[in-house]
């Protein structure tokens, strides 16, 4: 089966988003989250288990987009909605911050990306990918 226009496009944006499950893993496994020795034993609980989530939840999601037979956009869909969903929450947890004390920035531990806190950065890049993937998927004309 040939794949539609844009969805080559839509299956490498939605893999470049993809991204936001697996680089917690890698920058929050040392001393500033999940080593931290200043947290307390059920708080990193709590992190391992989402890093183990989030790393799983990457996982099926490079599954839905690149290996799911048939290919189909509504496996694309599942995809975007999922990593919404991930988005969404991340943007959450910054707007609530001030009713749980929380804050984006540890200065001992995070850097700046042209004058931006790092997760702001990062996680604002991949939800503009992923906005660019939800209008390539919308110009997708399949019948699923």
């Amino acid at each position: 089966m040939r794949l539609p226009m844009h969805y080559r496009t839509v299956q490498i944006l939605l893999t470049l988003s993809c991204l936001e499950f697996f680089g917690p893993i890698i920058k929050d496994t040392g001393v500033s989250h999940l080593m931290n020795p200043e947290w307390v034993g059920h708080a990193r609980i709590h992190l391992g288990w989402l890093l183990g989530f989030m790393f799983f939840s990457g996982l099926a999601n490079l599954y839905l987009i690149w290996f799911r037979k048939p290919q189909l956009k509504d496996n694309l869909k599942v995809s975007v909605l999922w990593q919404g969903m991930h988005l969404l929450g991340f943007w959450g947890a910054v707007v609530l911050a001030p009713l749980y004390s929380g804050q984006l920035v540890d200065h001992r531990y995070h850097t700046f990306i042209l004058g931006i806190e790092e997760n702001a950065f990062v996680f604002g890049v991949l939800s503009i990918i992923l906005l660019v993937a939800i209008y390539f998927l919308r110009k997708i004309k399949i019948q699923n």
